[in-house]
């Protein structure tokens, strides 16, 4: 079960990576935000392209859910953290993580 300090450390290991407010959550980014957490800890919202988005909310419908408005269209996704195992939580982390980096950093993994 993966927690909201879970995901705080994960996602400041990942190069260039800071942590900022924004509005009621704490955003994560790198020259983009790609992830977000909620000020209660529950829940995060990931920046995926919109096939991996499927892919994790058909794979992992318990964690995983779209946003229901134009946000979730373009990729943006609420995990539910309880449902995550730590590894899945980098691993989402991660594939965030690649969006946010500039253009010229991308790396491939």
């Amino acid at each position: 079960m993966a927690t909201a300090n879970d995901l705080r450390r994960l996602a400041l290991a990942l190069e260039g990576t800071t942590e900022a407010p924004h509005f009621d959550r704490a955003a994560f980014k790198v020259a983009r935000i790609y992830v977000t957490l909620a000020a209660d800890g529950k829940t995060a919202n990931f920046k995926f392209a919109p096939d991996e988005q499927e892919l994790k909310c058909m794979v992992a419908s318990d964690a995983f859910a779209a946003i229901p408005n134009a946000w979730g269209r373009q990729g943006w996704t609420t995990a539910t953290l309880s449902k995550l195992k730590a590894a899945e939580l980098k691993a989402a982390l991660e594939m965030a993580w690649q969006h946010a980096l500039p253009v010229k950093k991308k790396k491939r993994r």
